[in-house]
């Protein structure tokens, strides 16, 4: 240790310097914080936290699919196409690439291996709605993050392309984009909208039919679950297997858009899938490849449950069910994957997939997204992103990332760089080692709550009110990447100089701390 590190070191009392032995001085984060290029608020070999007693996954799903073309090693020349994926409340802990042992995910994490991986991407406007302003325009939607249509005057990605010759499809089955005068549809030469994910209006009978209280505890239920569940029901009366299912029919349309438009001018298609969201109803097969039995022959789960209403035997039921719909999606996704190589599109297709944001399974209380625990569980998105230049292959990207930065990337892949009117970056320059960083920190708003995120601190805060929900927070990312020990009373200091960037970059009076 130096001479200086050792003087700041006697300068803790001693009870304090046993205690929090790994932690970083105050005096020592001040000086560093004052340049804002904090090395670490925590530091050490701490253990890493347990996942789960589940056995580790290393196998296939089984339904062997025919061999496919070996993937070519040098991309053809002339302009590139585009596939995004979007898959809807997708928990990058849930990924086998992003470190997961437990969920199955090894279509996603195969396809990852051939692709760029994006290891601190963060959303930025929550939920649904801001999150596709910010995609499909490039502009932020903070500091307030409001749910509405796009705006006449905003100029989409599909418009700009198709202004470029590029034609564009738009494959959804989140029924959101489709609400009255949203128009997120807007600028695609073609779209389709697979009805009937969660509470979308598409049938209106028999009601009497089905009766949600066969498909969850009693405990659960209320009247607003019993109206989601029902309509839920009747959307899905007539499903006969694994190809009815929501996720599927996109993928399968996805794949039938493909069929008719690879040949002639470059090409974008843009595939929205609502699962893994609630409700959270995998098939069969995929629900017993994290328990042999439930409670219910067809538990569901979805929005409308009340967080004081679940109790702690709940939970475990509970995380299986998303995990089944984590990997039934991925499951859906390898089979279009799989599909886009047999047409040999890898040679001249850049493939994107991400989603929007996570979602809680029992942190601190919480189930579904919760704006009060704006912590990794919903901020923390995957993003993989495919080159037709092998050279990419498997590489890993370290550097702050953002929502708002995948229009610019996006537009830059494809070659178009004469659109300037977007707030994020390129992040592509993070894979090719032009740059090392785009954004010293990255910021999300979901409701009242706000947090800033850097390399190695997470803060949250109520920016708008004086409910503290579940903060504020402060997390040490080194030591605690899963944010799982809110270390903001040994830290005021540190929480107090990220709240001030918090107020300085939202331009709004958050309540001060207390602690």
């Amino acid at each position: 240790m130096s001479d200086e590190k050792q003087t700041a070191a006697k300068e803790e009392p001693s009870s304090t310097r046993d205690k929090d032995r790994n932690l970083l001085t105050r005096r020592s984060f001040m000086g560093t914080a004052a340049g804002m290029g904090v090395a670490g608020l925590l530091a050490g070999g701490a253990k890493k936290p347990k996942e789960s007693e589940m056995p580790i996954w290393s196998g296939d799903l089984g339904t062997p699919t025919k061999k496919t073309p070996r993937i070519s090693k040098k991309s053809k020349t002339g302009r590139l196409n585009l596939i995004v994926i979007i898959a809807d409340t997708f928990r990058a802990d849930h990924l086998g690439c992003y470190g997961s042992t437990r969920i199955k995910t090894p279509y996603l994490d195969r396809f990852a291996k051939e692709s760029v991986l994006f290891a601190n991407t963060s959303a930025e406007g929550l939920p649904t709605i801001p999150c596709r302003r910010v995609y499909h325009t490039g502009k932020s939607v903070l500091p307030e993050s409001k749910w509405q249509p796009l705006d006449k005057t905003d100029v989409t990605f599909a418009e700009v392309l198709g202004k470029r010759g590029v034609t564009t499809g738009f494959i959804v089955d989140t029924y959101h984009h489709f609400k009255p005068d949203y128009n997120f549809h807007r600028g695609f030469d073609s779209w389709l909208w697979v009805r009937g994910q969660e509470t979308d209006k598409w049938k209106s009978g028999p009601k009497e039919m089905f009766d949600p209280k066969k498909h969850m505890p009693a405990h659960l239920w209320n009247e607003r679950y019993d109206r989601n569940m029902r309509q839920y029901l009747m959307n899905t009366q007539d499903r006969a297997g694994e190809k009815d299912y929501f996720c599927a029919q996109s993928c399968i349309e996805a794949m039938n858009w493909l069929q008719k438009n690879v040949s002639g001018k470059p090409f974008m298609l843009w595939i929205d899938m609502f699962d893994p969201h609630e409700p959270w109803d995998a098939p069969p097969r995929f629900q017993k490849m994290y328990r042999d039995k439930y409670p219910y022959e067809r538990y569901l789960f979805g929005y409308g449950v009340r967080n004081k209403d679940i109790r702690p035997e709940d939970l475990p039921v509970i995380r299986d069910l998303y995990a089944a719909e984590v990997t039934f999606s991925d499951y859906c996704i390898g089979r279009l994957l799989e599909r886009v190589e047999e047409m040999g599109l890898m040679d001249d297709t850049i493939i994107v997939f991400s989603t929007d944001h996570g979602t809680h399974l029992g942190e601190e209380g919480c189930v579904q997204k919760t704006p009060a625990l704006l912590n990794a569980c919903v901020t923390h998105i995957p993003l993989i992103i495919k080159h037709p230049d092998a050279r990419f292959a498997g590489k890993r990207v370290d550097g702050l990332v953002s929502a708002v930065d995948f229009m610019p990337t996006f537009l830059a892949l494809l070659g178009i760089d004469d659109y300037k009117n977007m707030d994020g970056q390129n992040m592509w320059k993070l894979a090719t080692g032009e740059i090392q960083s785009i954004h010293d920190d990255v910021y999300t708003v979901f409701q009242n709550f706000g947090a800033i995120h850097n390399l190695d601190l997470h803060y949250f805060h109520n920016i708008r009110a004086r409910n503290t929900g579940k903060g504020p927070c402060l997390y040490g990312l080194k030591n605690d990447p899963k944010q799982t020990k809110n270390v903001i009373k040994e830290f005021p200091e540190i929480a107090n100089a990220l709240r001030n960037k918090l107020q300085n970059h939202f331009k709004v009076d958050i309540p001060p701390l207390k602690l």
